[in-house]
């Protein structure tokens, strides 16, 4: 994620169920943890365990928000979920992210996490957050109607209407309907790795970014969830320097992050099951669909058993802007095929990403 800010409207405030605790950042898996540490802990302690994981929790109606002009819902037993990570710089968030405290924030990175029909595989599609886009009327949490806006970037859309407003450019850009939203912020994110006791991924070469607080030698390394932050908001550090480079190192490290989750052994040692899960419930936001642990528990049972390699992770197909060296227009017909095959349930075309602007940073970071 990016030390650099995007202008834009300050943020709507948020309808909460407890104190807020800042804005959030990415990580789908992660959840799988609040489901378990429910269903080991059990016992007398499962009541107590509930209500306190509970009541972390803090979700935003997206259904209420956006009414019923959305694409239809999928009917082949698949869903999509857009995970969004926001680079607040208010709270702890400064000292992490960098920059000014501006009492805003942007997305900083998003993907569409497609869970395929049977959840034994998953497609993920990242959006950059520089993508020039045409964004459509949203509302915000407090009922306030922004205007449609023509050629603005993607990120824009956070810091001006908040996540409906960023789940509705989604849908008008890809016309598919997202079922669930996820996101987290810069403190939620390196708690959660902390916790994870850090996650090992390998370099090919020196990364040295000064705005992202990132110093790494070529070779092994076991990160800790400070350097790991540093790791997903390199931009000038690896690769052309733009945000398409950040996002393949983004994508290497989620493949290493679920390689971790699987291998740290969660559900043998239930104190630490538990510490995640509180952890995780209070640095994510959810919609409402998914703002209770029963929902939690039912949506996540069935993500377990995806692993790195069932996942095909792409970047949404983008061209670098000629008038605008640091932002990429949509490719819109490799894009469609994308979109088309999502909605079918289908791989993703190799087709669709030749030839498209990459960043340069492919294969930089791996996992160990």
């Amino acid at each position: 994620m990016s030390a650099e800010s995007t202008p834009g409207a300050d943020p709507p405030a948020r309808r909460r169920r407890r104190t807020p605790h800042g804005r959030r950042h990415s990580g789908l898996k992660a959840m799988a943890w609040t489901a378990a540490a429910v269903l080991v802990l059990g016992g007398a302690g499962a009541g107590y365990v509930y209500v306190r994981l509970n009541g972390n929790l803090t979700s935003i109606d997206i259904d209420r928000l956006l009414g019923t002009d959305r694409p239809e819902k999928a009917g082949n037993g698949s869903e999509n979920v857009l995970v969004l990570g926001s680079d607040s710089r208010s709270g702890g968030n400064r000292k992490l992210g960098g920059g000014a405290d501006d009492g805003g924030a942007r997305s900083d990175a998003a993907m569409i996490v497609h869970v395929h029909e049977g959840h034994r595989k998953a497609s993920v599609v990242s959006v950059p957050r520089d993508t020039v886009v045409d964004r459509p009327e949203c509302t915000d949490t407090e009922g306030g109607t922004h205007p449609a806006a023509n050629g603005v970037m993607f990120n824009s859309a956070y810091a001006t209407g908040g996540a409906a407003c960023v789940v509705k450019t989604v849908e008008s850009m890809t016309d598919l309907r997202m079922d669930h939203y996820l996101e987290v912020d810069f403190t939620g994110f390196r708690k959660i790795v902390d916790e994870l006791g850090g996650v090992e991924v390998t370099t090919t070469e020196d990364i040295d970014d000064p705005d992202s607080h990132l110093e790494l030698a070529a070779g092994t390394h076991r990160l800790d969830g400070a350097q790991a932050l540093g790791l997903v908001r390199t931009r000038h550090g690896v690769g052309d320097g733009s945000d398409l480079g950040r996002i393949q190192i983004q994508q290497a490290f989620l493949r290493a992050l679920v390689r971790q989750v699987k291998d740290v052994g969660l559900l043998t040692d239930p104190r630490k099951l538990y510490d995640i899960a509180d952890t995780v419930t209070r640095t994510v936001t959810t919609d409402s669909g998914l703002g209770s642990v029963n929902s939690l528990v039912s949506f996540v049972g069935g993500l377990k058993g995806i692993g790195p390699g069932d996942m095909d992770m792409v970047t949404m197909p983008v061209r670098y802007d000629p008038a605008a060296p640091n932002r990429v227009l949509p490719w819109k017909e490799k894009a469609r095929l994308v979109w088309e095959a999502l909605r079918n349930d289908g791989p993703i075309p190799r087709s669709a990403t030749a030839d498209t602007a990459t960043g340069g940073a492919e294969g930089v970071v791996s996992a160990s």
